[in-house]
C-alpha cells in the first residue's frame, strides 16, 4: 500500500533535483550502484501508506545503522555484471552473442565473483543481524544453493576458465537462468539502498520515527529542521484530533514557507520508514499527502493564480469527501485574490476543513484576521513566527510561538529600501 500524493507536492518539497538546485533525494543517496539508485528514487516516488512496512523498513535501515555497515560489494565488480548482463542474448543457444570474447570471459568471471560475495554477506555478513530480514536472507541462501547454479558455487572466483567453461557459464548465467542472476541483483540493489540511508542518518545524526496505527491521528516532532540548511532553526509542533489544524502567521521573510516544507518532507519521509531531520517523531500512517506551496498559474487551461488554487482545494476536498486520512499544507492559502475574498474563503474552507478530523492540515495566512473567526472552532491550533524590530530593523526568529502575529513592518521595510524617496526624487515626465 502507498501513501498518495502528487507532482505538486512533490515539486513543493523539492524531493529531486531541478535545475541547478538540489533535492532531497540527493541527501539520502549514497548508493553505490546504479540499480540501487534507480531503486531509491522509485521508493521516494512511493512512500509507504502501511504500518507494518514502514516498521520493517525503518527497523532493517536501523539495524544497519547500528552496525555501521558498509557496502559490501565492490561497485566496480558490479559495474561489470550489470553491463554483461544486461545484454541480452537470444534463446536459441547456437546463435552468436554481440558480446566480444573477452567481454563474455570479464562478465562470467565478475558474476562467479559477485555470486561468492553474495554467499560470504549472507552467511557471514551485517545481514545475519537484522532479524527483519531473516525470511529474504533464507530465500536468497536456497536461490544460491539451486541446483541449476551450482557449477557457478562450485567455481573458485579469480580462478582461469576455460574457453568452453565461459561458453557453458554464459548460457546458463544469461539464458538459462537469467531470472535467478536479475534477483540476485536486485537483492543487491535492495542492500545498497538500506545501507546508504543507514550511512546517511548515522553521518546526519537522524532520528527513526515512531510509527502509529492511522486510527491514532497523532503527529508530533520535536526538534524538526529543514535538512539542506547549514545552520537550521529547529521547531517543534503536535498535531492530533483535538488539534487537527494549525493555523500559522507570520510576517513575509519570517520562515513560514520553510518551516512547512521541513515539517512535510519529516511526514513524508517518515512514511518512506526513512530516519528524518528532527530531534524525534511519532506520527500515525496517513492515506496521502497534499501539500500546495508553490502552485503555479495553469496557463495550459487558461487558469489564473487563483482558479488554480480554487481547483487544488477542490481536489483535496474530493479526497477528504472520500473518507481518507491526509496530511494537508496550504502555504497562504488564496494568496491570488483581494483580501476580501481570502478572508470569506480562508475562513469557510477552514471552518470546512476542521470538520475531517481524521486529517491534518497545516494553513498559513497573510489574512491575520481570519484568525479571530477560527477561534470558534476548538480543534484548531494557532501559531505564528514572529519578527523582532531592532529599531528600524526588521528581525527573525524562525522559531514558532502560539498564537497569532500582529507584526505589520510591510511599509518599514518598503521606507528601508528608499523606495519611496527613490520614485520622489526620480525624474518627472
Amino acid at each position: 500500500m502507498f501513501l498518495q500524493t502528487d507532482d505538486q507536492t512533490i515539486e513543493d518539497l523539492r524531493l529531486f533535483a531541478k535545475r541547478e538546485r538540489s533535492g532531497i533525494y540527493d541527501i539520502y543517496n549514497n548508493t553505490s550502484t546504479r540499480g540501487g539508485e534507480s531503486l531509491l528514487e522509485k521508493m521516494f516516488r512511493n512512500p509507504l501508506s502501511d504500518k507494518e512496512a514502514i516498521s520493517k523498513r525503518a527497523a532493517i535501515i536501523e539495524a544497519f545503522a547500528r552496525q555501521q555497515t558498509k557496502f559490501p560489494f565492490e561497485p566496480a565488480l558490479l559495474d561489470n555484471v550489470e553491463k554483461y548482463i544486461t545484454q541480452q542474448n537470444d534463446n536459441n543457444e547456437g546463435r552468436q552473442s554481440s558480446l566480444g570474447e573477452k567481454e563474455i570471459s570479464n562478465g562470467v568471471s565478475a558474476f562467479i565473483s559477485l555470486f561468492h560475495a553474495v554467499q560470504i554477506f549472507l552467511e557471514k555478513g551485517a545481514i545475519v543481524q537484522v532479524q527483519e530480514l531473516l525470511e529474504e536472507r533464507k530465500r536468497m541462501i536456497e536461490l544460491l544453493k539451486l541446483p541449476a547454479l551450482e557449477p557457478v558455487l562450485k567455481e573458485k572466483p579469480g580462478t582461469k576458465i576455460s574457453y568452453a567453461a565461459v561458453t557453458a557459464f554464459d548460457i546458463l548465467i544469461r539464458i538459462r537462468e537469467r531470472g535467478q542472476v536479475i534477483s540476485i541483483l536486485q537483492f543487491i540493489y535492495e542492500m545498497d539502498v538500506f545501507i546508504s540511508v543507514a550511512t546517511v542518518a548515522t553521518k546526519r545524526q537522524f532520528i527513526f520515527p515512531v510509527v502509529h496505527p492511522q486510527s491514532s491521528n497523532t503527529l508530533k516532532l520535536e526538534g524538526v529542521y529543514h535538512p539542506e540548511l547549514k545552520s537550521p532553526v529547529p521547531n517543534s509542533l503536535s498535531m492530533n484530533a483535538a488539534t487537527s489544524i494549525v493555523f500559522l502567521t507570520g510576517a513575509n521573510m519570517a520562515g513560514k514557507s520553510t518551516f512547512l516544507r521541513a515539517f512535510s518532507i519529516a511526514v513524508y519521509v517518515a512514511h518512506m520508514g526513512f530516519p528524518v531531520a528532527a530531534k524525534s517523531m511519532e506520527f500515525s500512517v496517513m492515506d496521502g499527502i497534499y501539500t500546495t506551496i508553490n502552485l503555479p498559474d495553469n496557463l495550459g487551461i487558461g487558469a489564473s493564480h487563483f482558479y488554480a488554487e480554487v481547483l487544488r482545494v477542490k481536489q483535496v476536498a474530493s479526497e477528504l469527501g472520500a473518507g481518507k486520512s491526509i496530511f494537508v499544507v496550504f502555504d497562504e492559502l488564496f494568496r491570488g485574490t483581494n483580501v476580501k475574498d481570502a478572508h470569506e474563503g480562508t475562513v469557510a474552507v477552514t471552518h470546512a476543513f476542521a470538520r475531517k478530523k481524521n486529517s491534518l492540515f497545516l494553513i498559513s495566512s497573510h489574512i491575520v484576521e481570519a484568525g479571530d473567526e477560527l477561534k470558534q472552532k476548538p480543534n484548531i491550533g494557532f501559531h505564528y513566527l514572529p519578527t523582532r524590530m531592532n529599531g528600524a530593523i526588521p528581525e527573525y526568529t524562525y522559531t514558532l510561538e502560539k498564537g497569532i502575529t500582529d507584526d505589520r513592518h510591510g511599509m518599514i521595510i518598503i521606507r528601508n529600501e528608499g523606495i519611496l524617496e527613490t520614485l520622489k526624487k526620480g525624474k518627472k515626465e
